[in-house]
């Protein structure tokens, strides 16, 4: 029996141009068909196969006569750019958007009652209840969280985790019973983190892997007792010059921290921390802001640097890594020459030098000073190569980040260490330039760990490497689906796609702490194989005290085995979690990434989870299954039942699905067209939906909802900064009556803006009755034709005309509305959730809650509790009578 194959998630499709066909396979695909992997929606060769379709289609650099002046290519994918084109469009955000709407949010009164989190508690992605089709149980992760962007360990047994959405998190327990430090900052995106030579923790703000749902930071931060304190605003170093960015990394010598960032590299005393940045060197300096090209679309792209080498037998000579990960003229290694920064041409051996070979780098060295390695990701091979994105890994055994550079892996060769990477078109590095980490052994400069999709080491410079955190179990001999089993006679793994790694000791002993898309994981530094070459003694350090589940939606329904309810949601790489009331472990029944999600409410096994681009599957029973549908496929019991938008990537990532508010058996789903389906969950093919409307060539839905019939839709099309177009239509979930509302094109005061229109709220006692949230921000910070101002607005006669009710609601995007049982109105945003109360006009803050993107709000069955699903701290409720 060949093994299963896991559903990727939206990254692979990252290196798909977004003209590539995404071919649904039903989940009731016998074993045999499709490569003998019946796991899944969609199967690695057959994205492999896309992916080596679309190579040639993408650029790393466009060429002159493209039209816009070698700015950036169509190689981005959709996927990449739609959660922030949502927040973005029609223009670009200025520098302090989200300091100033946190600063606004903090000064609204507050309701009263308090967040629960729900979530709170091991998320098991190998639980054995669920080990149906569309599932990933036995691939060997163990317990996840959500994605980890940086870690830092020092030699006490304390441990720092800082998360992509869910602020950083410290264990004195060398992993484990996790706290988090960071609530009190206005951002919760980690890029980098870094204990300096006298022990203080510094904290970089802003994502930096180019991932779609990564924010911009608020600046550096530093900690001067990160054993016992907690980040601060009073904390941030210097004024404002890193606010808005991402950072990459940070790196110290000469007395100066160092930072990589999206707006150049950046340096500051280590010693007086107040003080202006300074600005070292940005490629594109009229692409900063203030400069003559701030306001252009691809300004963002055009000063992004990755890493900072600094020689440690002399800190004056400093190699910069500079460029954007799918090319431009300006990518290069750069050094300072007579005072000035330089493009290093030739001297460098075989690490390239040139624009098309030098994309996202990480370097490190040995703590001897006598090596000094770096990872290259390649422009150029992420355009021709479907295999890959790696250049290599290399060494200077110098110890000088002038090199000369020796290279000492290929993706070939790490392809051969053991890897589970091994078909043509997805092999190790695919993704390197948004997998990368590399880490020196403190007591050997040998002994290095790299990470890209899987984590590798070498124990002899890079002579040889084993695969010792394989992408997952599947395909190797030891894997069994036995439920009896977390993986067959396999060891347990990492989560896949790595971005962070430290060295650090606990009681004596040397640990390596990787950080990846399931969270943190640690093994001896010095620790056993398998004769695979495989880790033996990885161990999770999720253990649910550190909750940063990235969830885009939440479901909740009445539990009818065990009382109480069922609450499910969908995660970014992290499928879907259920979690019924008797649980003390959630597990996930749907792998991948999970999108939109419906649950019945008087049956929470009754579920409905989305997939990207609309491809939904369907279950009945929770999806709980023992795995015999391998040998019986008649025994599965989940069920691909996508729309045609799906099959013809009509429909964005994280498409919009609802059910009708008056009858859960009618659902109306969203992408280029309005589809209805009225069979509810017992729906078993994608051609039981019916298209009712379509939005136009270009068009796609946004956000859709209906009640007793009515279904209401937005649109944005194109949905970039390049043209933004936004609309609603309204109809009948019958196909009748549909028409186009009319919205001024300029957005101007009081009307809807021309801006992200993102979800409806539609009043339980009349379907004309009805409100819409809009997210980007007000034209204060967005420079684009008609960003209008307002977030939330009302219609009282069914979408012909609308109101601004914002009034003293802060400049934040906004995400999702609910309208509670009294009348009362909910809404979630980036930075929380507000609340207006029946017969005020003026908006309540919630509750407290860190600053993290509520993306969903959804009722309990009997509507006394309301469920928020945030992206990076799981899922929190609170009783509807204490926002009152």
């Amino acid at each position: 029996m060949s093994a299963p194959t896991r559903k990727r998630r939206w990254l692979t499709i990252c290196a798909i141009t977004a003209t590539a066909g995404l071919i649904a396979i039903p989940a009731s695909a016998a074993p045999g068909q499709h490569g003998g992997s019946p796991f899944g929606a969609r199967t690695l060769d057959q994205l492999a196969a896309e992916r080596t379709q679309s190579v040639g289609a993408m650029s790393p650099k466009v060429k002159e006569d493209d039209g816009d002046d070698g700015n950036e290519a169509d190689e981005i994918a959709e996927g990449a750019d739609q959660y922030a084109e949502a927040r973005t469009s029609p223009g670009i955000v200025a520098p302090g958007a989200y300091g100033a709407a946190w600063a606004s949010l903090a000064k609204l009164p507050g309701t009263g009652g308090s967040w629960r989190n729900v979530t709170d508690l091991p998320y098991d992605s190998d639980d054995s209840r669920y080990r149906d089709i569309d599932s990933n149980s036995s691939g060997g992760s163990g317990n996840v969280t959500g994605r980890m962007a940086a870690v830092a360990a020092d030699d006490d047994g304390y441990v720092y985790a800082g998360s992509a959405g869910g602020g950083v998190w410290r264990s004195r327990s060398g992993g484990g019973h996790w706290q988090p430090i960071s609530d009190r900052l206005p951002t919760q995106s980690t890029g980098a983190l870094a204990l300096d030579g006298g022990g203080r923790l510094w904290l970089g703000t802003g994502e930096a892997t180019t991932n779609a749902d990564a924010y911009l930071g608020s600046g550096v931060y530093v900690l001067s007792d990160p054993h016992h304190g907690t980040f601060s605003t009073r904390s941030r170093v210097g004024g404002h010059e890193l606010e808005s960015t991402t950072i990459h990394e940070l790196r110290f010598g000469g007395g100066k921290v160092w930072a990589a960032t999206s707006e150049g590299v950046w340096s500051h005393s280590t010693k007086k921390l107040s003080g202006a940045w300074k600005l070292e060197y940005a490629p594109n300096p009229e692409y900063l802001p203030g400069g003559s090209k701030a306001d252009d679309p691809d300004a963002a792209y055009k000063n992004i640097t990755n890493d900072i080498a600094i020689d440690p037998k002399n800190p004056s000579k400093v190699v910069l890594a500079v460029g954007w990960r799918s090319g431009d003229d300006y990518n290069g290694f750069y050094t300072r020459t007579n005072g000035a920064w330089t493009r290093i041409t030739s001297g460098f051996g075989d690490l390239p030098t040139d624009a098309d070979n030098v994309g996202s780098v990480t370097f490190a060295r040995s703590a001897d000073g006598s090596r000094y390695y770096a990872i290259d990701q390649s422009p150029e091979q992420l355009n021709t190569n479907p295999d890959s994105g790696l250049e290599g890994i290399y060494v200077s055994k110098s110890g000088s980040p002038s090199g000369p550079w020796t290279q000492i892996a290929d993706y070939q060769g790490l392809a051969a260490s053991g890897s589970a990477l091994t078909s043509p078109g997805y092999m190790p590095g695919v993704q390197a330039w948004y997998n990368q980490f590399l880490s020196v052994d403190p007591a050997d400069p040998e002994h290095v760990y790299a990470g890209l999709e899987e984590v590798y080491e070498t124990k002899d410079g890079g002579t040889s490497w084993s695969t010792v955190g394989p992408y997952w179990n599947f395909g190797f001999s030891c894997w069994s689906i036995d439920p009896a089993k977390q993986t067959g006679d396999c060891n347990p793994t990492t989560h896949s796609d790595q971005h962070g790694v430290a060295i650090g000791r606990y009681h004596g002993k040397s640990f390596v702490y990787v950080g990846n898309d399931g969270g943190v994981y640690k093994r001896p530094v010095n620790g056993s194989q398998d004769s695979s070459g495989h880790a033996t003694d990885w161990a999770s350090l999720n253990d649910g005290t550190i909750d940063t589940l990235q969830y885009y939606s939440v479901g909740v329904g009445k539990d009818l085995d065990h009382g109480g309810v069922s609450v499910t949601g969908g995660l970014q790489d992290n499928g879907q979690s259920v979690l019924r009331s008797n649980d003390k472990v959630m597990g996930s029944n749907f792998g991948g990434d999970g999108g939109d999600t419906l649950t019945d409410p008087a049956n929470g096994c009754n579920i409905a989870e989305e997939y990207v681009y609309l491809s939904i599957q369907v279950t009945q029973n929770c999806a709980v299954n023992d795995g015999s549908w391998i040998t019986d496929p008649g025994k599965a019991t989940s069920y691909n039942v996508a729309p045609a938008d799906n099959a013809t990537g009509e429909a964005r990532f994280i498409a919009p699905l609802a059910a009708d508010a008056k009858n859960s058996s009618t659902w109306v789903a969203g992408g280029r067209h309005v589809w209805v389906q009225t069979h509810g969950y017992a729906i078993r093919s994608g051609d039981e939906w019916k298209s009712v409307y379509d939005l136009g060539e270009g068009h796609t839905a946004t956000a859709v909802a209906a009640s007793g019939g009515k279904v209401y839709a937005a649109w944005c099309g194109p949905c970039n900064n390049q043209g933004f177009a936004r609309g609603i239509s309204v109809g009948n979930a019958d196909g009748t009556g549909w028409h186009n509302i009319t919205l001024p094109a300029t957005g101007a005061d009081g009307t809807v803006p021309n801006r992200y229109l993102s979800g409806f709220a539609i009043d339980p006692k009349n379907a004309d009755h009805v409100y819409l949230t809009v997210s980007g921000f007000s034209r204060q910070w967005t420079e684009g034709p008609g960003a209008g101002v307002g977030h939330v607005f009302e219609s009282k006669d069914g979408g012909t005309t609308w109101k601004d009710i914002s009034k003293n609601l802060p400049d934040v995007p906004t995400d999702s509305a609910v309208v509670t049982p009294n009348g009362g109105l909910a809404v979630a945003t980036d930075l929380g959730v507000v609340y207006r109360a029946p017969g005020r006009t003026s908006w309540q803050r919630v509750g407290s809650l860190p600053a993290v993107a509520v993306l969903q709000l959804k009722l309990s069955p009997d509507g006394r509790t309301l469920y928020a699903a945030t992206h990076g701290r799981g899922i929190y409720t609170i009783k509807v009578r204490d926002c009152d």
